[in-house]
Formats: C-alpha cells, sequence, structure tokens
C-alpha cells in the first residue's frame, strides 16, 4: 500500500475532494491536509512521514513544507499539481483536473 497526501491551504475544497476522489483507489492509503495553521486538518510532522507520496495544489504549498518540514519529508516524493483554487469541494471540473493530473502518478 502506498500513503498518499493531498496538500491545500485549508483544506476545505481542494485537497478533500482529491482525498475523496482517491479514496477507494486499489494499493493506496489516502489522507488531506492543509499549510495553513487555520486549516481543517493542518499539517503535521507525523502525517508527512506517513507519506509516500505528497500532491500539493499550488508550488508555494511546495515550498512551505520544504521550508516548514524539512526532516519530516524523508524520501517522499511531493508533486504540484498547479490547480488553483477556483473550485468547490467535488466541483466536477475539479474531480476531472485531479483524474487527469494525479492518475499518471497513480499507475502502478
Amino acid at each position: 500500500m502506498k500513503n498518499v497526501l493531498f496538500v491545500c491551504s485549508q483544506n476545505r475544497l481542494r485537497s478533500p475532494t482529491a482525498e475523496q476522489v482517491f479514496a477507494l483507489h486499489p494499493g493506496l492509503n489516502v489522507s488531506s491536509a492543509g499549510t495553513n495553521n487555520d486549516a481543517e486538518n493542518p499539517i503535521t510532522p507525523e502525517l508527512l512521514r506517513w507519506a509516500d507520496l505528497i500532491f500539493v495544489m499550488e508550488k508555494a504549498h511546495r515550498t512551505k513544507l520544504q521550508k516548514r518540514y524539512r526532516g519530516d519529508l524523508g524520501n517522499a516524493r511531493i508533486i504540484c499539481l498547479d490547480i488553483p483554487d477556483d473550485y468547490a469541494f467535488m466541483d466536477d471540473e475539479l474531480i476531472q483536473l485531479l483524474k487527469a493530473k494525479v492518475g499518471r502518478f497513480l499507475r502502478m
């Protein structure tokens, strides 16, 4: 099983949508978190150490992770999806974008 973490700023729209979309993907354990302190589920060192693969929605999220949690990232691969904060939770267009962008990295 691969542990996959989806990250956005507030963990209210993009990353929880991604978590739901990929929750039943075979061979994956998925979770989501936010980089902001007031996120629904804020990033923790333990969560980062758990992850094998981290998908961030924007380059700023990757930068925050690398600056704040460098020692906790281990060998996790961080992939930026370049998905702006323009979508509602479970928006059909967001779901299609996530499937297209994340799908190619999850082919096992």
